[in-house]
């Protein structure tokens, strides 16, 4: 199947009425670099869409200097794919997202879809398999079973490729626990937009999975993220934007890109009581002990 290869020929557009759709200020630098872990840059937001290129570049400039890229769907991740074919900056991870997988069933192309997810896996810079899991938050009843299968066949194929894997889990936090349990975690399991508790957390730690944090770890109402993160090990702990998504505290509800990483990593390095420095620098080795190299 053939790759896009100019990214205007896929664009998503976020809904942006009654947003405050300005971009916030740049913050102050990281003066240790770190990565976001996952993002969706193929969807333009605020009040003038950032290219990929600028996205990076301003990342750049603030201390994030490399973004996961991750799909939902054949065109988001054949997108991401190309994307991080063409930029050493990006790396990717391709899925079909669990509220995608029952439309797929209902149509008859669930495994045809899964088939392309397959084929984009092989590809050197393609390094996770997601975002995959579980919702029974928007999808009802009747989808449940095609999610599960699309979950499953997820799990196989990061297997199969030997990379990581970026779980969406929304409402079904003991079904995705115990079908990893069930069916055998990939090596590398990541909870990406963690939305556990601690003890969620606990049992997460023990079994070896990284949990990644976004934005919405500085949320009023989300003490069940803090102590989640006060619980979750050092070396398991990732941070991530959900770009567009999860904009931190005090820029919520405005457009979020990977230029805003480091308000999120001074909020957590904060809650923690650690050094800033030495946070940022667990945070970069253990995304490149997940993802590998971002460079060669």
């Amino acid at each position: 199947m053939s790759e896009p290869t100019d990214p205007s020929q896929y664009v998503r557009e976020r809904h942006t009425q009654g947003r405050d759709v300005r971009w916030p200020d740049p913050p102050e630098p990281l003066r240790v670099a770190v990565y976001d872990n996952h993002a969706h840059l193929e969807i333009a937001d605020g009040d003038e869409p950032l290219s990929l290129e600028v996205q990076l570049e301003r990342a750049g400039e603030v201390g994030v200097i490399g973004v996961v890229q991750a799909g939902g769907d054949i065109e988001s991740s054949r997108w991401s794919a190309w994307a991080a074919a063409s930029h050493p900056r990006v790396l990717a991870a391709v899925a079909i997202h669990p509220n995608e997988a029952p439309a797929y069933a209902e149509a008859g192309r669930l495994e045809e879809a899964i088939a392309v997810i397959d084929e984009l896996a092989a590809q050197p810079r393609v390094r996770a398999i997601g975002e995959t899991g579980l919702d029974f938050f928007r999808t009802g009843a009747d989808g449940v079973p095609a999610q599960f299968h699309a979950f499953e066949a997820h799990i196989a194929l990061a297997k199969k490729h030997g990379i990581a894997m970026q779980i969406h889990d929304r409402d079904a936090h003991d079904a995705v626990l115990s079908t990893l349990e069930r069916v055998g975690a990939p090596e590398r399991t990541v909870f990406h937009c963690f939305s556990g508790d601690d003890a969620m957390a606990r049992v997460a730690a023990d079994a070896g999975y990284y949990l990644s944090f976004a934005g919405n770890v500085t949320f009023k109402n989300a003490q069940n993220l803090r102590d989640a993160l006060a619980m979750t090990p050092l070396d398991h702990i990732l941070v991530e934007t959900d770009a567009p998504f999860l904009t931190p505290i005090p820029h919520r509800g405005r457009p979020n890109a990977p230029y805003l990483v480091p308000v999120t990593v001074r909020f957590m390095a904060a809650e923690l009581g650690v050094d800033l420095d030495e946070f940022c620098a667990q945070l970069a080795e253990n995304t490149l002990a997940v993802y590998g190299a971002f460079q060669d």
